[in-house]
């Protein structure tokens, strides 16, 4: 009988003394915890590339070094635009979307009922396999390009903002009721409020998936920007400039989802 009581005194007395610490020690702290491994995944690199010497595995000072090449040269941002631009706007209309389409999923039954089954096939089917019918119908356009970006992005929204909405806990749904709440002021001062949490998951996870989108579609679609530069360098078997692409579009990625994040933390702090 006295183990629970000892283990919570343990767990939550431990809460405290890390938030006491000073400024200095909770940012090298995070530091440590958050860059440390890849500092030494780093390392490793370096000296596998120098010891292996594959050709598909340069040393990662090759690497940087190539980075530097393709920004000094212009030959990487002369593509960002593009590529980016293209992010934005598939990104986008995943998100206006989704959230519209999540919403009426969430509030109606009668919606979810007709389009539960398609969206969760259409989640787990590859949004790849829809390239050639993009293209059989925009050809090499941008409305192909960022119609990829779209598909994949667009359903882990609409997924997850269904679930949140249809998973609001029942005694919020009686407390409005019980002051005489009508249904749509319930959604939107209730429901919503409660399902941001899982709304702002799904736009967190969305946008790694739109990056893949943007990446995925621009090799094997379109042959242009990021992507088609990826392709490119692979073809003449410049590995160096491949993981230089690929370390710079990985940083962008957590950029973007470190964004999301501080989003998340910021509008959720009251959870919990």
């Amino acid at each position: 009988m006295t183990i629970a009581p000892d283990t919570r005194a343990v767990v939550v007395g431990d809460l405290p003394a890390i938030n006491r610490r000073p400024w200095w020690q909770r940012a090298a702290r995070y530091l440590v915890l958050q860059w440390g491994s890849l500092i030494v995944l780093g390392i490793i690199w370096e000296i596998l590339g120098h010891t292996l010497n594959l050709q598909w595995l340069p040393p990662l000072s090759a690497v940087f070094a190539e980075l530097f090449t393709l920004f000094a040269t212009n030959e990487l941002p002369q593509h960002l635009l593009s590529s980016f631009s293209m992010l934005a706007i598939g990104l986008s209309l995943a998100i206006v979307v989704g959230l519209t389409v999540g919403t009426l999923m969430g509030v109606f039954s009668s919606v979810f009922t007709a389009l539960d089954v398609y969206v969760n096939a259409l989640f787990v089917t590859p949004s790849l396999i829809f390239a050639p019918i993009l293209f059989a119908i925009f050809g090499l356009s941008d409305i192909t390009r960022f119609s990829v970006v779209f598909l994949y992005g667009v359903f882990v929204i609409i997924i997850n903002t269904a679930s949140g909405i249809r998973n609001v806990d029942a005694p919020l749904l009686d407390m409005a009721a019980s002051y005489g709440a009508s249904r749509w002021k319930t959604v939107i001062r209730v429901v919503l409020p409660s399902a941001f949490p899982m709304i702002l998951a799904g736009l967190r996870l969305s946008v790694g998936r739109s990056v893949k989108g943007m990446i995925n579609g621009e090799m094997f679609i379109a042959l242009v920007g990021i992507g088609g530069l990826i392709s490119s360098f692979s073809k003449q078997y410049n590995f160096s400039a491949v993981w230089a692409i690929s370390l710079f579009i990985m940083l962008i990625a957590i950029l973007l989802n470190q964004v999301v994040g501080a989003l998340e933390k910021r509008f959720t702090s009251w959870v919990g």
